[in-house]
């Protein structure tokens, strides 16, 4: 490529990326390392192809001025944990709301064929969940108690056992991604298939409604969030198999990193789905509105903070880039 048709491909890039240093303005950390990496890609491409042009020394300032930017000593701020979760979590994950779509249809895609599965083939179910669960829930709905299974245990330790495995079925849904998506669609699909057959099963047995209706007072955050995990997974696959303008290593480590930051956004989720699974699901005879309003403040809690909030966070973010830039 000749040096002009280099610039001018890139000029705008690199401009918006200059101003955006010099005039101090609220880049959150993730936009200014992501400018970072483009900016020492092209000047890696201008080291090579255009020695002593003025191009290549207008670059090496500018990756100066930003590597001063990202490196320089600064006292954390106390509440840096608080702030993840409030702030720098939610702004960054808007760019993946697309991923998580896709890792939604795929969840969906396996709970239809596993439901799908259950209704018309009745040892299916036993293939997905296994002979044990499958007699002994059978017992408990012979005595009338479809949900016994989760009033075995104490309430600490169900809770500890519940909150552990899930956060592991979602770092599993995650690390699977190093194989590249396939590895967490996998996972998105085995769980989406279980939980389809799990959920046609009490239909199949005339308990649906009984059984539902304690199952996602804790199912609905869990299944939300091992969905949100696979998103994790996914932006670290494609990373791998769409590098873009990056090398395929640099573009790994980037979605490598950003895909955990998903999974660490989903601990605290978790924890209340264990807490609600070890201390309130095991009450089977909770009346039907409070039950739904547990469900329904759970669903309204994970769309609100993974959905809605980054949007009107990124907009509000927006408008302040726009006003400091107008001063």
């Amino acid at each position: 490529m000749r040096e002009a048709a280099f610039v001018k491909q890139n000029k705008e890039k690199w401009i918006a990326f200059e101003k955006a240093i010099n005039l101090n303005s609220q880049i959150s950390p993730d936009q200014l390392a992501n400018g970072y990496i483009q900016l020492t890609n092209d000047l890696a491409y201008a080291q090579t192809y255009y020695a002593d042009s003025k191009t290549l020394l207008y670059l090496n300032s500018l990756a100066s001025q930003a590597h001063q930017k990202i490196y320089k000593n600064k006292k954390e701020h106390r509440n840096r944990v608080i702030d993840f979760w409030k702030t720098e979590f939610p702004l960054f994950f808007k760019q993946y709301h697309p991923t998580l779509g896709i890792a939604f249809l795929i969840f969906a895609l396996a709970t239809a064929i596993g439901s799908i599965s259950t209704h018309y083939d009745d040892s299916f179910v036993r293939l997905i969940l296994g002979d044990a669960y499958v007699n002994e829930t059978l017992n408990n709905i012979a005595k009338g108690d479809p949900t016994a299974i989760y009033k075995g245990g104490s309430e600490i330790g169900s809770f500890l056992g519940i909150t552990i495995n899930n956060i592991r079925v979602a770092f599993l849904a995650f690390a699977f991604g190093v194989i590249t998506s396939i590895g967490t669609i996998y996972i998105l699909f085995s769980n989406g298939v279980m939980l389809g057959a799990f959920i046609t099963f009490f239909h199949t047995q005339q308990v649906f409604f009984e059984a539902n209706k304690q199952i996602w007072l804790h199912g609905t955050i869990e299944i939300s969030v091992i969905v949100i995990a696979g998103c994790a997974g996914l932006i670290m696959g494609n990373s791998i198999l769409f590098p873009k303008t990056f090398s395929r290593r640099v573009s790994f480590m980037k979605g490598a990193k950003d895909g955990l930051k998903v999974v660490v956004s989903t601990i605290p989720f978790f924890i209340i789905a264990g807490f609600i699974e070890g201390f309130i699901t095991r009450y089977s005879n909770m009346s039907t509105w409070l039950a739904f309003t547990i469900i329904g403040a759970s669903l309204l809690l994970i769309i609100h903070y993974y959905m809605i909030y980054p949007i009107l966070l990124n907009q509000k973010h927006e408008r302040q880039e726009k006003s400091l830039h107008r001063a």
